[in-house]
């Protein structure tokens, strides 16, 4: 029963991964710039209350790492989402089977369990200020509950923007 609850945890961890694509200007010195800020005006695709938790969450790496956050920058920070809803993959599999004299009949099926889930695709995108050019963008995918508390957004936002900041700045 210990290694089954296990294997179940285990299989949850796992099927909540973000997914990272990165791409950046080559030609860029990144040790550069050590002053941030955000766009004036986010239009993020997301409720404000969200936009709030990303900002928080890219704050709080950032300043971790020894940047600053100042209006005189030398990059803007702005980010944006799409968003679809689908139905939870997770199953529990229940079957029915029968046999006898060499004839066997079996009948399955799959409970559909977590309700839906929100697709998000979120983008970073670095912008240097004095250029007005893109130098560095992430593009971070996940999967978060429909109808998830405060608590649960802010935790995903946090895990997102640490795994979609991780190589940044690139080596």
């Amino acid at each position: 029963m210990k290694v089954l609850s296990i294997l179940l945890i285990s299989a949850a961890l796992v099927s909540c991964g973000v997914a990272v694509t990165l791409d950046y200007d080559k030609k860029i010195d990144f040790s550069q710039y050590t002053v941030y800020n955000f766009y004036p005006e986010i239009d993020s695709g997301l409720n404000e209350l969200d936009n709030k938790r990303i900002i928080k969450a890219i704050d709080s790496v950032f300043q971790r790492q020894g940047y600053k956050k100042s209006n005189a920058n030398q990059f803007h920070i702005n980010f944006y989402a799409k968003e679809s809803l689908s139905n939870s993959r997770n199953t529990i599999g229940i079957g029915v089977g029968g046999g006898g004299r060499n004839v066997g009949v079996g009948v399955s099926g799959g409970i559909p369990i977590g309700g839906k889930v929100i697709n998000q695709t979120l983008t970073i995108d670095f912008i240097d200020t004095t250029r007005d050019m893109l130098i560095w963008q992430v593009i971070a995918e996940g999967k978060l509950k429909e109808k998830a508390t405060p608590g649960e957004k802010e935790a995903y936002y946090i895990k997102v923007v640490e795994k979609a900041l991780k190589n940044y700045p690139p080596k």
